[in-house]
C-alpha cells in the first residue's frame, strides 16, 4: 500500500492512501521513517506474526484450563 503524508498535527501524521483517497489513517510520528515530513510518499506493509499468535493462543488456552481446574 502506498500513502502520502497529508499533514502532521502535533505527534500524529495523517496519511492518505494513493490507491483510494477515501482511506485515511492516523499514525504516531515516531512510527514513521526518520526525517518524514508532509508531502512524503510512503510504502506501507503489514505482516502477520503467526508464531506470536500461536504463543498467545497457547497461553490463553493454558489459563482457561487452569481456571476450569479451580
Amino acid at each position: 500500500m502506498r500513502a502520502v503524508i497529508d499533514r502532521i498535527d502535533e505527534d500524529i501524521a495523517v496519511l492518505i492512501s494513493i490507491e483510494d483517497e477515501s482511506l485515511c489513517m492516523n499514525v504516531p510520528v515516531p512510527f514513521l521513517p526518520s526525517g518524514s515530513r508532509e508531502g512524503d510518499f510512503l510504502t506501507i506493509s503489514f505482516e502477520r506474526d503467526l508464531e506470536a499468535a500461536r504463543a498467545a493462543h497457547e497461553r490463553v488456552r493454558g489459563l482457561i484450563v487452569r481456571l476450569k481446574e479451580q
